[in-house]
């Protein structure tokens, strides 16, 4: 009872006086310190029954393997699974279930799939568990093939499915399985931990539409009112380019509660959105408010420092972290610290800060270095950063690609050469520029100089005839700096007019009204030469465009960027 009533200290209190307990007070008292999380208490327990020669039930070996678990202990639970088959419970359904968890959650998917074969009874449980380890080991296959053939499915089955597509980067398959659940003939319907696992998928694919068809889901149904189901709303439009549903999401938290989750999510989402000055003002009102910061707080506000090239601010906010905070910075607050100098063209600081850190220097901080070396034209650093990331990313080609194109700039033929053949020795291939852009809730896929599109014909008029005339006269000049430097000018010229968000773009005039919002998604930085075109197409139109690429957003209108040109 006391158990059962937060009031732990009070059934040990009563447990201790029992000079004998007997199997059921044990089960009673390992069951306690289970569920309020002592794992090691636990054990200790019932090592203690062990030893008073009390065997276990099917009612101890559950909690018992569910701590064993916790602790990712596979030596204890295979101990604690002997003892089980000595006294014959190892077929029962529940002490079963419980070993298949163990093991899938040790990570020893053949173990768990061996026993869940064994099993005669099976309960929805250990389907359930069994899926969950094959998504989380990315065997997306092994996990359809159980949800298709479970005789019964209810909600965990549904929302571990879900969450393992999100989590493999699926975005598609959970919106399509999020849709089975929502249709009249379906027996389970989402609750707030499948809308928490499908909202990320809206944010990967940047489904701006899909996720206010689930927000107005979760309001329809009263789901909405969970600070977790808001907080991951806030996220999902941040991610999808809409920051004013993302503020409203935020004040509605706001209001009920002081959610770190949620001040640092707002303030990530306002550095993503090239912001600073808005993150900076946020990251102030909730000290105000009496939040301690964590470190999660400190890398979205001094990635929103970089992006906005807020230096002296960026720099005192990473002073400050262990002499007011108490927060010793991490690697990733370095990187945000060497973008942010390298970005300002302050390289010598930044390869000095790099040269003190307290830690190994990762791709992040050489990668940032390297791109900030193209933009100053620093060849001497250029080359120690890609030196370190060929060793730190080998497979990754763009880091071969930005260096060719340094040495490019610089009229190092030789050496872009050189890299190329580098490149084609070990069989490495550029990572191919695609965009997608939403319209009337269906995604839409370009990849550069795409004419796979049913409409690839409308969209090229608009492209090479139609457009090039419209910002040509608005001042625009290629830049063909961005394209490879041995074709011919008008090679690179027509290859500038057919990179993939141009593409998208197009698609996008051509088949949304007049005044309606454009937002594109790129798999890489968005290149010089569009973003000048991207400002101008905003002009001409008359239309908001918002890109969202590999680093951030930018959102263009009137004939500007957000970003002031500084990214």
């Amino acid at each position: 009872m006391y158990a059962s009533s937060d009031n732990l200290d009070s059934a040990v209190n009563i447990f201790d006086r029992v000079n004998n307990p007997s199997t059921l007070l044990y089960n009673s008292i390992i069951r306690a310190y289970t569920l309020y999380g002592y794992s090691e208490k636990t054990m200790e327990i019932y090592g203690q029954m062990h030893r008073l020669g009390l065997k276990g039930d099917n009612f101890t070996y559950p909690f018992v393997l569910k701590c064993c678990a916790n602790l990712s202990s596979i030596w204890l639970g295979k101990c604690v699974q002997s003892l089980s088959l000595r006294i014959g419970l190892e077929s029962d359904m529940y002490v079963g279930t419980s070993l298949i968890d163990m093991y899938v959650k040790c990570g020893e998917m053949s173990d768990a799939r061996s026993l869940f074969d064994k099993m005669t009874v099976r309960d929805v449980s250990s389907w359930n568990a069994l899926i969950a380890g094959y998504m989380k080991d990315g065997e997306i296959c092994f996990a359809e093939d159980l949800f298709r053939r479970m005789p019964c499915k209810n909600i965990v089955s549904w929302t571990a499915m879900i969450s393992g597509y999100t989590q493999n980067g699926l975005a598609e398959q959970a919106l399509v399985l999020f849709d089975e659940m929502l249709r009249k003939d379906s027996e389970v319907k989402p609750n707030w931990v499948t809308i928490m696992s499908v909202l990320p998928a809206c944010a990967h694919s940047a489904a701006l539409e899909r996720g206010r068809q689930i927000h107005n889901f979760a309001s329809r149904t009263g789901l909405d009112s969970n600070t977790s189901i808001q907080t991951a709303l806030l996220a999902m439009y941040a991610k999808c380019g809409s920051l004013s549903d993302a503020r409203q999401c935020f004040e509605r938290v706001h209001q009920t509660e002081n959610n770190l989750v949620a001040w640092n999510t707002m303030i990530t989402a306002y550095a993503s959105h090239g912001r600073g000055s808005e993150a900076v003002s946020t990251f102030e009102d909730m000290i105000g408010a009496g939040l301690q910061p964590d470190n999660i707080t400190f890398t979205g506000l001094l990635s929103g420092c970089s992006h906005s090239g807020l230096v002296d601010d960026g720099l005192k906010y990473f002073n400050c972290m262990k002499t007011i905070y108490s927060i010793e910075p991490r690697v990733e607050h370095y990187a945000c610290v060497v973008d942010l100098l390298g970005r300002a063209g302050r390289l010598v600081e930044a390869i000095d800060l790099v040269s003190k850190m307290p830690m190994q220097a990762g791709p992040s901080i050489w990668g940032a270095l390297l791109s900030a070396c193209r933009k100053h034209h620093n060849l001497e650093i250029a080359e120690i950063a890609a030196r370190k990331l060929f060793i730190l990313e080998p497979d990754n080609s763009g880091n071969y690609v930005l260096l060719s194109n340094i040495y490019a700039d610089a009229g190092m033929w030789k050496e872009v050469d050189d890299l190329r053949a580098l490149l084609k020795s070990q069989g490495m291939k550029k990572n191919p520029g695609c965009s997608w852009i939403e319209v009337n809730g269906k995604a839409h896929l370009f990849l550069g100089g795409d004419t796979c599109h049913p409409q690839a014909k409308e969209i090229y008029e608009v492209l090479l005839e139609e457009l090039p005339n419209k910002i040509k006269a608005a001042g625009y000049v290629p830049d063909t700096s961005f394209v490879l430097h041995d074709v011919s000018e008008e090679e690179k010229e027509h290859n500038l007019t057919t990179h993939s968000e141009k593409l998208a773009i197009a698609f996008g005039l051509l088949n949304t009204s007049p005044g309606v919002v454009l937002r594109v998604t790129k798999n890489l930085r968005i290149c010089g030469d569009c973003h000048t075109a991207t400002k101008l197409i905003s002009r001409i139109y008359e239309r908001e465009i918002i890109v969202r690429d590999l680093n951030r957003f930018h959102h263009f209108r009137d004939g500007c960027c957000s970003c002031g040109d500084y990214w």
